[in-house]
């Protein structure tokens, strides 16, 4: 505020920098697959807690390594199968589905 009166700043045409990445088709790519990346080792960790379960724990029931859930949980790039994704969700209480319109198929290895 300058003397009783607001001020704003007005951005005409000008692109955000998310704007100006996501303009770019390789810039683009590699934001939606770390996206990706991010929701999954979001997701597991929020389930882990929830469901109390250690990373040692999930690997035992699950048949998943130590090493590639905790690449997971840090975000490390980890490329994994449908197999080990739907191995890792049963024990923490969730499927992996397709959904088109309104039909949902369960994806089971």
């Amino acid at each position: 505020m300058i003397q009783g009166k607001t001020v704003g700043i007005i951005m005409r045409n000008k692109k955000s920098t998310f704007d100006r990445l996501m303009s770019d088709p390789e810039q683009k790519k590699k934001f939606e697959k770390e996206y990706v990346q991010f929701l999954f080792s979001e997701l597991l960790l929020e389930a882990m807690d929830e469901e109390h379960i250690s990373v040692r724990a999930l690997s035992k029931e699950s048949g998943v390594s130590t090493s590639v859930i905790q690449n997971m949980r840090a975000m490390k790039p980890t490329n994994i199968t449908m197999k080990t994704m739907t191995s890792l969700l049963k024990p923490l209480g969730y499927q992996l589905t397709a959904t088109k319109g309104g039909k949902a198929v369960e994806l089971t290895v």
